[in-house]
């Protein structure tokens, strides 16, 4: 039986993972780790039952310890913070980790899981925006597979199988085009909460659903791409597809394109992952494809989201630059969700810090965690003057 840990437990992404889990039934949940809902993580503590858990602070633990006392549900180890975090990804009763949570806050463990050996199920792209260098060094010496599940790589990876990487000649991800994708240059600009948050496709946490709204989080899978498949900038390429039915592609040297196609749900990516090599019944129902009216393909405009643009300008940099950009933009899109700045602001706040940054190489972790926390006071720095201006 594969046993699993699960970081991001009460998040979309995580609360998928468990419903697979229950579906394939020849799953354990040994480790997990989550943030402050602890209602929802008492819940799932009591029905998989896992031998530690980890809270995102002692506040959190403390809350943890006290709803699982009401429920009458015994105890597992619980540990809190960053060293938490690192237990639940380094137990040595799992096989398998499930890295699922949104931001930087996921990228140590990860990289320990890695190290440790483990096979990386990788929701978290930002693990490998920041450093996928390194992650790719620390996984060939380990010998830890990465596997992953956002929808778009994996879709590729599924459409790489039997493929000769010679034999590629780019990999094309599909972007939905999010809630503005009609939308002109002064709509997005006073575009709202709300209005934001609203995806037509998917339903995901806010921090992703206002990449997806910036195209951003397609800029992010653009770098997260190089890393996973050996491919450079100039052999990647971005398609808008509203449908969200194709979930990428990769088009070969004698010009035919594979396609993966698939219902909008996050399960079978995550299934995918869970059971590769191997393949199992699904849990959800299959495409219909009659129903489908169309499928429509277009470029996507750089002047109205240049998030994206900015994301191919971190990947040919290189170095550090990609880990400026990624925590710029974590900066900016909480300052638009608290409303300190505007949904367009966001792109020109990035900008502004990746502009100021001056990339180094990589050669180790203190080098990504020092670029991280340059550019989040930069991007602070920038939304105080913003806010003292209004």
């Amino acid at each position: 039986m594969k046993a699993i840990s699960l970081i991001g437990a009460t998040g979309s992404i995580g609360c998928s993972t468990l419903q697979v889990v229950e579906h394939l039934g020849n799953i354990r949940v040994v480790a997990m780790a989550a943030g402050r809902n602890v209602e929802l993580f008492s819940e799932q503590i009591e029905r998989f039952g896992p031998e530690l858990v980890a809270c995102i602070d002692e506040a959190a633990g403390s809350a943890l310890e006290a709803e699982l006392d009401r429920r009458g549900v015994q105890r597992p180890e619980i540990r809190s913070g960053q060293a938490g975090l690192l237990a639940v990804a380094e137990h040595p009763g799992s096989d398998t980790v499930v890295s699922a949570t949104v931001g930087a806050v996921g990228f140590v463990p990860t990289l320990r899981a890695i190290e440790a050996g483990k096979c990386i199920a990788l929701a978290n792209k930002e693990t490998l925006v920041m450093a996928g260098e390194l992650m790719t060094a620390a996984a060939r010496r380990s010998g830890a597979e990465i596997l992953p599940v956002d929808s778009e790589h994996n879709a590729i990876h599924q459409c790489l199988r039997g493929e000769r990487h010679e034999e590629v000649s780019r990999l094309i991800l599909t972007a939905s085009g999010g809630p503005f994708r009609t939308k002109t240059k002064d709509e997005i600009a006073a575009a709202t909460r709300a209005e934001a948050l609203a995806h037509p496709n998917w339903s995901m946490g806010d921090k992703i659903t206002i990449d997806s709204a910036t195209l951003m989080n397609k800029g992010l899978e653009v770098i997260e791409a190089k890393w996973l498949f050996g491919f450079d900038a100039d052999q990647i390429s971005v398609i808008v597809h509203p449908q969200s039915v194709v979930h990428s592609m990769v088009e070969l040297i004698d010009g035919s394109v594979i396609a993966q196609l698939g219902v909008t749900d996050m399960k079978h990516p995550i299934q995918y992952a869970l059971t590769y090599p191997e393949r199992r019944p699904g849990c959800l129902a299959p495409l219909d494809l009659a129903s489908i009216s169309s499928l429509t393909f277009e470029e996507p405009d750089l002047d109205r989201f240049p998030c994206l643009g900015l994301a191919f300008a971190a990947l040919r940099a290189g170095g550090t630059m990609p880990a400026v950009l990624n925590a710029a933009n974590e900066i900016a899109v909480q300052a638009f969700l608290n409303d300190k700045i505007r949904l367009n602001e966001i792109a020109a706040l990035v900008g502004t810090v990746m502009a100021a940054h001056k990339p180094a190489s990589i050669d180790s972790l203190p080098d990504v965690l020092a670029a991280d926390s340059w550019a989040r006071g930069r991007a602070i720095m920038l939304v105080s003057r913003a806010a003292s201006a209004q």
